[in-house]
This record gives C-alpha cells, sequence and structure tokens, in this order.
C-alpha cells in the first residue's frame, strides 16, 4: 500500500492520550506528519496535551478533546486507557466507533511484590474483550511493547523495534502496520488472529521483567522477516 498517501488523508484518535503510551504515539506520528487528536474525558486536558505536542513536535496537526469527539472525529481510534477503564469506554462509544479501525493496545496487567502478571479476561483479552464491545467496528491490536520512554524522547531519531498487528481484516492489519511503518526504525509486523491477542498482551508482563532486571527499555524484533 501507498503508506504515505493513505495515512495523510486520515486523522488518528488516541483514547486515553494523556497518558504516556497514547501521547508518546501521538507524539510520533504528529512528527511524521499525521493529524492526530488527541481524547481524555477531560476535553481541556486534552488540549493542553495537544498544545505540548505539537510544540515539541513542530506540528499544528494535533487537536484535543474529549473522548467522544476524539472518536466522532477520527478515521483509526488508538485505545490506550488503564485496563480497569476500558470496557466501561468502549460500551459508551460504540456508536462514534462504528465503522471505523480500532486499535487496541491495553495490556491487562497486576502488579504484586514479584513483578507484573497477567490478568485473565472473560473474553480472552482486552482485544477481544473491545471485538465484543464493538462488533460494527473493525479491531484490531498493536503498540503493546512500544516503550512510553523511548518515545517520548525525540533526542532518539528511530526507535528500534517491532510491533505485532493482529486482527481478523486483513485491510485493517495493513493499516495499522502501516501507522507502526510511519514511525522511523519501527515495523508493524503481522502477528496472527485476534485470538491470539492474550500471548501478546500477557507478554508484556515478561518484558516489564526485562526492563527491571536490565534497567533498559526492550521491545521485540522478529527474525528472518
Amino acid at each position: 500500500m501507498d503508506t504515505t498517501a493513505d495515512l495523510t488523508a486520515l486523522t488518528i484518535g488516541v483514547l486515553g492520550g494523556t497518558g504516556p503510551q497514547g501521547r508518546g504515539l501521538a507524539l510520533r506520528w504528529a512528527q511524521a506528519g499525521l493529524r492526530v487528536v488527541i481524547g481524555s474525558r477531560s476535553a481541556e486536558r486534552a488540549t493542553e496535551a495537544a498544545a505540548e505536542i505539537n510544540a515539541a513536535a513542530g506540528s499544528t496537526s494535533v487537536a484535543g478533546g474529549d473522548n467522544t469527539a476524539c472518536a466522532a472525529e477520527s478515521d483509526v481510534v488508538l485505545v490506550a486507557v488503564p485496563w480497569d477503564g476500558h470496557a466501561d469506554l468502549l460500551t459508551g462509544l460504540k456508536a462514534e466507533l462504528a465503522g471505523k479501525v480500532v486499535v487496541d493496545c491495553v495490556n491487562p496487567l497486576g502488579f504484586d511484590k514479584q513483578g507484573a502478571f497477567a490478568l485473565p479476561v472473560a473474553e480472552g483479552s482486552a482485544a477481544q474483550q473491545a471485538e465484543a464491545l464493538l462488533p460494527d467496528s473493525r479491531v484490531t491490536a498493536a503498540f503493546h511493547h512500544v516503550s512510553a520512554v523511548l518515545l517520548a524522547d525525540l533526542s532518539i531519531a528511530t526507535l528500534d523495534t517491532d510491533v505485532l498487528v493482529l486482527g481478523d481484516d486483513r485491510d485493517a492489519t495493513d493499516l495499522v502496520r502501516a501507522l507502526a511503518d510511519a514511525i522511523p526504525g519501527m515495523r508493524g509486523i503481522f502477528g496472527g488472529r485476534l485470538r491470539n491477542a492474550h500471548q501478546v498482551e500477557a507478554l508484556t508482563a515478561n518484558l516489564i521483567s526485562v526492563n527491571r532486571r536490565y534497567k533498559a527499555h526492550a521491545g521485540l524484533r522478529v527474525t528472518d522477516v
């Protein structure tokens, strides 16, 4: 696909765009010249975050609004909210997200004295929960393992990481792979059907353990592809 032409014609919404992961991806997409709408429960906070991202990226392409406005105004919507608010948020945005590509990057994790661990999800994974709650949307899963710290640091020009993209709609996963490819150094790799999202989400707990032990911001690379 002609990724540049396709992506520049779209508006990318980031639900949870004031949090570290959503904000970091929005910053990198703004730097790549893409249009982004930051979503938050507070329109004021989203607008402030958008202004800060524009200033950092040397951009004018980022706007802010509450979550409903963000979902309504966007063509592709990244879900980057805490797990405990995931279901309620998506339930309330079913109409605004209908017909759109939804990219779920939520990791259902718990933490105790031994570190991070994957939480059980009745539907199988956060992405499958999103699919169940949004039957009229094209749900994908991606961007689970990208360091928010590295995303926020623009002195790092290229991000040495692959992004596993899962979903049942080929055109939707191709589009999300292109969103990953738009960030220098990052590469979108098809990772299978949405039913396989659980182990991708759960792997984040392992990466947190790696990063704590080695004081790193490790991601993933897929070899021989």
